[in-house]
């Protein structure tokens, strides 16, 4: 007979593996930490900033982007903010939140990297560490740690195939991840429970991902209730739909299942998720094109995120990143090279909207960092520590030294949530 560590080994990785969800740590909600919800989303891969947030009064950035540029007027041009600003056209539910004071866009902000390898960068964004791979855990993570006492520590959900770097560490979260394989009839189901029920790991395991899965389809049910196009009750048909839906759908898809985690009054209250395929070297294209097709599968997502939170969203913030920026100029293939400053969004029912915060350093050649990037002005971490501080109650001083180490001079931003 196999020893109890090899069968359950193979019970997690093979049993578990047929789930249609997989929870990688408990289910252990009970006590709501705070009405407060946030949502961190990262976009892997350096988001062009100039071309998500133009600056089109910038008297350089035409001739910087030269056929990638969007234009001011006309069919497919950029959507007006406040000053030179304005939104990418693909960004209509961003720019319907801007105007109804949800939405602040934040430009030329960084992190404190300065080189410009996705890996690492994202190593500093998530870590919220000084330099890469100083950290082993991630800010999202160690800011629960830090919440006043009283309030929960289990309160962060990840959803992905991955828990990310950010929501690692020392306080326990959750995580939800969708899979390709179609889900276990009940009658192995039952047989699956039967034989789990021996282990108490192995039992507890099982009753989380079931509990997980319940959540996340409840969220995709309403969805559907709410569509003329709902998906097929086949398993299989489901299943092959699925894998024909493009990135677009599918992180709405995750931004419903976030939504499903966070209302619930015995939910989480912080939840990250990510989108990849921001690195638009080659042919981003303008008005139209691989990059606006991204940034409409974007806005869709954080439209139905707001749309399936509801009442909750009045209590969310939503912050939207990336690593680094892109370069000012276009490149010789249609596209744009790794740069230094960015974008970033806050968006929800609790942002103080409806306004741009960027200290503009201009597109003037004399004016960009290296000669080729968008210099920052802003650092990043004072954004994350401003929420943190305001809408969670993360101390000010745990921020400085704990969630952010060695950040003291970095001072939390004030006015980002509305009073």
């Amino acid at each position: 007979m196999k020893n109890p560590l090899s069968r359950r080994a193979f019970l997690e990785t093979s049993l578990f593996a047929g789930a249609s969800t997989l929870m990688a740590s408990r289910l252990a909600f009970a006590s709501a930490p705070t009405d407060a919800r946030f949502v961190f989303v990262l976009l892997r891969g350096a988001l062009d900033g100039l071309s998500a947030v133009p600056p089109v009064g910038d008297p350089d950035y035409a001739g910087l982007r030269g056929q990638i540029a969007l234009a001011k007027s006309g069919e497919g041009a950029a959507l007006p903010l406040e000053g030179p600003f304005a939104l990418h056209p693909a960004l209509e539910f961003l720019h319907r939140s801007y105007a109804a004071k949800e939405l602040a866009v934040l430009h030329a902000v960084a992190t404190p990297y300065r080189e410009r390898s996705h890996f690492d960068a994202q190593n500093v964004l998530e870590s919220g560490d000084l330099r890469p791979h100083g950290s082993t855990s991630g800010w999202m993570n160690r800011a629960l740690t830090a919440l006043p006492a009283g309030k929960s520590r289990e309160a962060g959900v990840a959803l992905g195939a991955n828990v990310p770097l950010a929501m690692r560490g020392p306080a326990e979260v959750a995580s939800w991840s969708p899979t390709k394989i179609a889900a276990l009839d009940e009658g192995t189901l039952a047989r699956v429970t039967d034989l789990y029920a021996r282990d108490p790991l192995l039992s507890q395991r099982l009753a989380d991902a079931l509990e997980s899965d319940a959540i996340a389809n409840e969220a995709q049910a309403a969805a559907e209730a709410d569509s003329d196009t709902p998906m097929m009750n086949s398993n299989v048909v489901e299943r092959d739909a699925k894998e024909k839906r493009n990135y677009n759908t599918r992180y709405a898809d995750t931004a419903r299942a976030a939504a499903g985690f966070l209302k619930r009054d015995d939910g989480p209250r912080v939840a990250m998720f990510d989108t990849t395929g921001w690195d638009t070297h080659a042919n981003e294209g303008g008005a139209q094109g691989q990059l606006a097709l991204r940034l409409r599968g974007l806005d869709a997502a954080l439209a139905a995120l707001k749309e399936s939170l509801g009442p909750v969203w009045r209590n969310t913030v939503v912050l939207v990143a990336t690593e680094f920026g892109r370069t000012a100029a276009i490149n010789g293939t249609r596209g744009t090279d790794h740069g230094t400053g960015a974008a970033a969004f806050l968006l929800g029912g609790a942002v103080a909207g409806g306004r741009v915060l960027a200290d503009w350093p201009g597109l003037a050649r004399a004016n960009l960092l290296d000669n080729r990037d968008l210099k920052p002005t802003r650092d990043l971490r004072t954004v994350m520590k401003g929420v943190l501080r305001d809408h969670l109650g993360v101390p000010a001083d745990a921020l400085d030294t704990h969630v952010f180490p060695s950040s003291a001079a970095a001072r939390p931003m004030d006015g980002l949530l509305k009073g």
